[in-house]
């Protein structure tokens, strides 16, 4: 029992990953050159003039724990914190940049801004921060139509780029340029992440390096008696200390039933557990990367194993297919027929797929199962497991996988059953395969892929999709 989830974790995963070394050499691409940027912004500027705007704003937020709230402005000039893009259409004006208007204190580099000339700090202000009269958001608004007046733009038509987190700011723009007209047009820069270039896959292959690393660190520590924090910190270090950005873009599920998508609680590694890394994004340089392996500890039950094969084998049978030109639909249904094949499913199709997450037949709400789950580790901290998770069986998601992207994008497209489209060139994604029974078995594996000229590349491939398999306790 752990009746504190830090008591050994502070101090002995130092020793436990002394001897570690990863079975492979790390290849560390430098940062997108600046001729990258300049073909995006060429890009983005004549889809701005087909679609009659005099210039683009867009805008990025501010989330917490110095993350943005998109992708936008580090994909179009690499600016790593929150801010206003002004975007004049014709090519001999320079862009601008509004920015430093909330409290997140980072500092280039790295995200000195490429090919911006001005950048106008706004300031986080406001009677608590500051003790200072104002909003900071109106502020950026009211600099904006400032600047952009001064371009001549107060009776034109402007295309926005942002998210939720944009919509104070658009309110107040849409008042101070009352003659304006905009148009939201996120699609200009979300259209261009479907194919990515030679040196993006670069970037790419080197955040699914460091998911390797760290997993093979990971497979290191996981021992009997080791905790999932102490697990959890190893994979971190290993994938921070070669260049990792950020700690905080995957699970780890640990238990007798093998359920997936938690964070370290406490538990204690034993005899029968199965774990799962599920590593929904590590970044490097913006780019994430996303796979998914399996440990068991010891002997597991027979469902197990079968929930186990029947996952790694469907990965296996949808990678055959990877090539430009084959059916995403096709690469899908693959990786169910394993699952049909022994009883677990009807079918692949999503509309009719159980899922993890699914509401009830009819749409409306899933009442989660309420009942009480002995779970040794989480009541030595005084407290109780008193619902089963997930509450219905099938797989985490009623389709295979999606594409990979920077970190804060949206999905550009789903691998799934309705999806008509033909891979191409230049395409990443995941293929992860999931299946869950309450309180009996699971299994969450994956890869991440680029689609090549003759078939794909496997960036993931440093560890084997198989279970890792770790000696009982003695």
């Amino acid at each position: 029992m752990t009746p504190s989830a830090t008591k050994s974790g502070s101090y002995r995963v130092g020793s436990l990953l002394a001897d570690f070394q990863p079975d492979f050499d790390f290849d560390a691409p430098l940062p997108l050159p600046v001729e990258e940027f300049e073909d995006r912004l060429r890009r983005i500027r004549r889809q701005a003039v087909e679609a009659g705007h005099d210039a683009l704003i867009v805008h990025t937020g501010g989330v917490g724990w110095f993350h943005t709230s998109n992708h936008y402005l580090r994909y179009i000039c690499d600016w790593m914190r929150e801010g206003v893009l002004i975007i004049p259409t014709d090519r001999d004006k320079p862009l601008t940049l509004l920015s430093f208007f909330t409290q997140s204190v980072l500092l280039p580099p790295g995200g000195e801004p490429v090919l911006v000339e001005d950048i106008w700090q706004i300031g986080p202000i406001g009677r608590e921060y500051a003790d200072r009269p104002g909003d900071s958001i109106v502020k950026t608004a009211e600099k904006c139509a400032e600047l952009l007046a001064g371009m001549g733009l107060a009776k034109a038509q402007i295309g926005r780029i942002g998210d939720r987190t944009s919509l104070t700011f658009w309110a107040a723009l849409d008042e101070l340029m009352p003659k304006t007209k905009f148009v939201a047009d996120n699609a200009i820069v979300d259209r261009m992440q479907k194919i990515r270039s030679p040196r993006e896959i670069t970037m790419f292959r080197a955040a699914a390096q460091l998911i390797s690393i760290a997993t093979q660190a990971a497979y290191h520590v996981a021992n009997p008696g080791v905790t999932d924090h102490e697990i959890y910190a190893a994979f971190t270090q290993a994938q921070l200390s070669h260049g990792g950005e950020t700690g905080d873009g995957y699970q780890i599920g640990i238990n007798e039933f093998g359920t997936h998508c938690g964070k370290p609680y406490g538990h204690v590694v034993r005899t029968g557990d199965l774990i799962n890394l599920y590593v929904s994004n590590v970044t490097y340089r913006g780019y994430t990367a996303q796979t998914a392996r399996m440990i068991a500890v010891g002997p597991i039950t027979k469902r197990q194993e079968e929930v186990l094969e029947a996952c790694t084998e469907g990965v296996k049978r949808a990678e055959k297919l990877i090539r430009p030109g084959a059916l995403m639909r096709d690469v899908n249904n693959a990786a169910f027929e394993p699952m049909i094949e022994r009883g677990m499913l009807g079918s692949p199709e999503a509309r009719s797929m159980p899922y993890n997450w699914a509401p009830m037949d009819d749409g409306s709400a899933r009442l989660i199962p309420r009942q009480y789950v002995k779970n040794i580790d989480w009541e030595a901290q005084g407290r109780k497991l008193m619902h089963v998770y997930p509450a219905t069986h099938g797989p985490h998601n009623p389709n295979l996988g999606h594409s990979v992207g920077m970190a804060g994008g949206q999905n550009s497209f789903n691998i799934s059953s309705h999806n008509y489209d033909r891979m191409e060139e230049g395409m990443v994604f995941v293929l992860h395969t999931q299946w869950l029974e309450p309180l009996s078995a699971g299994c969450n594996v994956g890869d991440i892929y680029v689609v090549t000229k003759d078939g794909f590349e496997n960036l993931s491939r440093h560890t084997p999709l198989e279970t890792h398999r770790i000696a009982a306790e003695g």
